[in-house]
């Protein structure tokens, strides 16, 4: 009898360990940790819970200041799980630095894992409101974004978006901003530049066309190059489940005589295109946009590769000013890489949203929607200096206007090109 009831409290036991293994200990309720998760993953994930501790301490501390209550979904395990956890953490920065400043603004932090899935960002959504969300950082990625920003707006909780790019984020929705470019700004920026910096003659194009991101960046692209005199000698496209094979792709760009190949999509498969460019011996002008932001610290890639390639992007982290390397530096030892455009995204929506309350007179002590009025008079009327652009100003369509860095990879680093 004693050997069966130490067998089954034995039993009890090991359930209640897995079961903490499998959860999110860094306010993630409502989710659980994907069971491949990396080690990278896990690193973030435990540099975050301790900069959260930290915030809760620093509230704890100061005692009688109230805080906004401010929340976001993103992809904190699962295949995007980089650029969830980097919005994570440059929003926990952001937060530990305004708290610990004591004054009359004061945030709590909490994020709830959304998978990269629109229906898991809406459950996501629904806990943050059972936790009390007043502020939204909305989703990371484009479809969660538009799905919980339908949410939002009926329920009257102002959100403000570090990347969630597509326009229809915002479309129709006078209480939902974004802090990153819009899809089509993108587009035309890079046709823009290209052409006036005079960087190619006849362009190929490589884009997803499953993804509203990539896709909606090319039409715009394809209409501002017609109009700046670019010709687009190939356009071809790949979707999710394809993104493995572009020599089909790269041999059409490279026998139509492409010098440079446009790629409005983000940095994994853009590694791919560039290692198979190379094994083929074809070596055009690349040129990325946002996206493109990162594929120097993704794992296993040969940044030798990435020489020469030159991105849009609204954050260098090898830039010199003080801002920077305050923020990547404390970025760096906090969670051991160099944050990418949208750890700094993030860290400037934090800082954003501090500058309307400060302007609006808002106190904690405000309802969600009472805030969110708030906001959507505010936003449009303040001007903005953050990591990723100095003077931004929104309009009432929650569009932000900011100026793109050109930069280009020299020595496996990002170097300013204007």
């Amino acid at each position: 009898m004693k050997k069966a009831l130490s067998f089954v409290l034995t039993a009890v036991m090991c359930a209640g360990l897995l079961a903490g293994c499998g959860s999110q200990t860094t306010g993630n309720s409502a989710s659980s940790a994907a069971p491949a998760e990396t080690a990278a993953e896990e690193t973030a994930e435990a540099a975050s819970e301790a900069g959260q501790d930290a915030a809760s301490d620093e509230s704890a501390s100061t005692g009688s200041t109230a805080a906004f209550k401010l929340g976001g979904t993103a992809p904190l395990t699962g295949s995007a799980a980089i650029y969830g956890n980097a919005v994570m953490n440059g929003a926990q920065i952001a937060v530990d630095e305004i708290n610990a400043e004591g004054g009359a603004i004061q945030f709590e932090l909490k994020y709830e894992d959304d998978e990269n899935d629109p229906e898991k960002a809406v459950s996501a959504y629904n806990a943050l409101k059972d936790w009390g969300i007043q502020l939204s950082l909305g989703s990371v990625t484009t479809k969660p974004c538009e799905a919980v920003a339908t949410e939002h707006n009926t329920d009257r909780i102002f959100g403000l978006t570090p990347s969630a790019s597509s326009t229809a984020v915002t479309e129709g929705k006078d209480n939902f901003f974004q802090i990153c470019f819009a899809d089509p700004n993108q587009g035309v920026a890079s046709a823009d530049y290209i052409a006036d910096q005079q960087l190619g003659t006849k362009v190929a194009v490589i884009y997803r066309n499953d993804d509203v991101y990539s896709s909606g960046i090319y039409e715009r692209f394809a209409e501002e190059a017609e109009a700046k005199g670019l010709e687009i000698v190939s356009a071809t496209t790949f979707t999710d489940a394809s993104s493995n094979d572009f020599s089909v792709q790269l041999t059409e760009a490279r026998d139509a005589g492409a010098d440079l190949v446009f790629l409005p999509i983000y940095y994994q498969p853009a590694s791919l295109i560039l290692k198979q460019a190379s094994d083929m011996g074809y070596a055009p002008k690349f040129f990325g946009v946002d996206g493109m932001d990162g594929i120097l610290t993704l794992e296993g890639f040969d940044t030798s590769l990435a020489e020469g390639v030159m991105l849009l992007t609204p954050f260098n982290a090898d830039a010199t000013d003080e801002k920077t390397v305050n923020f990547v530096t404390k970025y760096q030892e906090l969670y051991g890489e160099i944050p990418n455009q949208f750890a700094a995204d993030a860290y400037d929506c934090v800082y954003a949203y501090k500058a309307a309350l400060e302007a609006a007179g808002a106190t904690a002590d405000m309802s969600a929607q009472d805030l969110c009025e708030l906001m959507v008079a505010t936003f449009p009327t303040i001007t903005f200096d953050g990591l990723t652009g100095e003077g931004m100003t929104w309009d009432a369509t929650g569009a932000v206007s900011k100026s793109p860095k050109g930069m280009v990879i020299e020595n496996g680093a990002y170097v300013g090109m204007d």
